[in-house]
């Protein structure tokens, strides 16, 4: 087995940045992260085995990488156990897509071989996962990693793709071509360097954890336009719209403009369940009030149909509390119906 480690000097955020953003993900106060990316011969967890492990973990004030690479088939359960023992230092993983391939791969292989898992009783973030929810907001047309990596306009790869590594990797194993143990190895650490750097598109969720304060709401050309400040930098700017409103984000601004009709804004309200729809008076009501009225006057109330409305006033445009009500109403609302 093949051992590396080398200190990365760039492109990982720093440490309490990842602790801060890890917050919601039931993590510890005091966690310890590593990072992590699998290599594997295939999908399958049978029939296909494990060649190359890195992880990024952060020793005396520096992220350091370490990759454990087999010679051959018959080096997977030392690979194993290696990082078994390498992972009992830590308090949680962060991987892409782990939840649903890397780590139950890598358990499955820790069956085959009888060995037991590292995993039990050990928190796993799967930022795939976690930015699922941004699919719409930020127009991505796939989630994988290397779309992620382009939306941060991420393109200074020089390595194969993980199909052409596996090809590689068995010619290496083989030792008809020594040099591509270098070639895949390289790979992992370009999927490691970008899991870093994604890793900073968790500051996007910001918008959907209510983690902002609105800093200045104000009319203009008859819109009324919010300027949101976040709780962390955005990697990217970004921008979207739909026929109701428009979003746009740089570092840590949001601007989120809303067209009032005749001077009223919808409120929406995410229990829709709980409503009817009043199609005469275009308008929800809860269902304990709407239940002693005819029922051709009415109709469950859906996402799109709960809303009430409410007159932009120059008390509401001078009173944050009052702004950031609303704002915790509509904007998931709003940033759930983008494509």
């Amino acid at each position: 087995m093949i051992v590396k480690k080398m200190p990365i000097l760039q492109g990982f955020p720093d440490f309490e940045t990842v602790k801060k953003m890890t917050k919601n993900a039931d993590f510890s106060e005091h966690s310890v992260p590593v990072f992590y990316d699998i290599e594997t011969t295939g999908l399958s967890r049978n029939s296909t085995f494990l060649y190359l492990i890195g992880a990024v973990a952060f020793e005396d004030e520096t992220w350091q990488m370490y990759q454990w690479l087999g010679e051959n088939s018959g080096d997977e359960p030392e690979l194993l156990r290696t990082f078994s023992d390498f992972l009992k230092g830590f308090s949680c993983t962060i991987q892409y897509n782990g939840d649903s391939f890397d780590q139950p791969y890598l358990e499955a292989r820790y069956q085959v071989h009888g060995l037991s898992s590292p995993f039990e009783n050990l928190p796993a973030l799967d930022i795939y996962k976690q930015l699922k929810p941004l699919k719409g907001l930020l127009k991505l047309s796939r989630m994988n990693q290397p779309s992620m990596e382009a939306f941060l306009g991420i393109d200074d790869r020089t390595y194969c793709d993980g199909g052409a590594c596996i090809r590689l990797y068995k010619q290496f194993a083989s030792g008809k071509k020594s040099e591509a143990g270098d070639i895949v190895l390289g790979h992992n650490k370009e999927d490691l360097i970008g899991l870093g750097k994604i890793f900073s598109m968790l500051s996007y969720l910001a918008l959907f954890h209510e983690e902002y304060e609105p800093v200045n709401c104000e009319i203009q050309d008859n819109n009324l336009v919010f300027t949101l400040a976040l709780s962390c930098n955005l990697p990217a700017k970004f921008s979207n719209l739909s026929e109701e409103f428009y979003i746009t984000g740089s570092e840590n601004l949001v601007r989120f403009l809303v067209k009032p009709q005749n001077g009223r804004l919808k409120q929406y309200y995410s229990n829709y369940k709980d409503y009817d729809y009043i199609p005469s008076e275009d308008t929800a009501i809860p269902k304990t009030l709407s239940a002693c009225m005819n029922k051709k006057l009415r109709k469950p109330a859906k996402k799109d149909t709960c809303y009430t409305w409410f007159s932009v006033t120059e008390d509401f445009l001078k009173d944050p509390s009052k702004q950031k009500v609303y704002l915790r109403h509509c904007l998931p609302y709003y940033l759930s119906i983008l494509k």
